[in-house]
This record gives C-alpha cells, structure tokens and sequence, in this order.
C-alpha cells in the first residue's frame, strides 16, 4: 500500500495546454452535430416512454383499487342482505327454508361473484 502511495505522490501532472496528435483536427474527434441530434432524440424517446409506462402502471394501479373497492361494496350489500329479518342468518329461519336461503345468498355475491375471467377457470378442479 505504501508503494501505491509513494507511486501516485510521484507520477507525473498532465500537461497544462492538451494538444491532439498531428494530423488530427478537433472536427475528427468530436461527436458534432449528428452525435448531438442521436443524444438528443435517444433523451427524448427514453423520456416519452417513462411517461407512457407510469401512465399505464397509474391505470392498472387504479382499476384494481376500483376493482377492490366495488368487490368490498358488493360483500357489504350481501352482508346486509343476509342481516334482514327473515332470510335465516340472524338466528331466526323462515319455517321451510331452513340454511338454504342463507347459503344461496352468500353464493351469489362477494368473493365466489366473478365477473372477469382469464380463461383458466376450469383447470386444475374436478
């Protein structure tokens, strides 16, 4: 480590005014005005498809809390259905119904309720 040191502390200062190689113009080693016009259009189209992916990562973000929060909506209205005197979830039954009108309304709403569907429903279930 001490030779690092003692190497670096001692290597030589570039020169003060940097010159090119002769035979070489300042036109042949920078990137001008086609270098220019690439960076600039690979910034712009870079930029534009950030926008484009938070705009559609923002969407997706809010279906599924929409989704969400008509999903909770329906459970509360199939809450409060199966809350109404005579439907036999609150402890009194409707002579003749006995569990059914209970379980029928559980079933058509809240989460076993589908409305979407992605086409593997059926598989893997017997």
């Amino acid at each position: 480590m001490h030779h690092l040191l003692i190497a670096l502390a001692t290597a030589p200062a570039p020169s003060p005014t940097p010159s090119l190689r002769p035979g070489l113009s300042e036109d042949q080693v920078t990137p001008g005005m086609w270098g220019f016009i690439m960076t600039a259009f690979f910034v712009l189209a870079t930029t534009l498809l950030i926008v484009d992916m938070v705009r559609r990562i923002r969407r997706v973000r809010y279906r599924a809390q929409v989704e969400e929060e008509r999903m909770a909506a329906l459970a509360a209205a199939d809450q409060d259905m199966l809350e109404v005197p005579g439907t036999g979830a609150s402890g009194t039954q409707v002579p003749g119904t006995g569990n059914a009108g209970a379980q029928s309304a559980g079933t058509q709403g809240g989460a076993d309720f589908r409305t979407e569907s992605n086409g593997d429903e059926g598989r893997g279930r017997s």
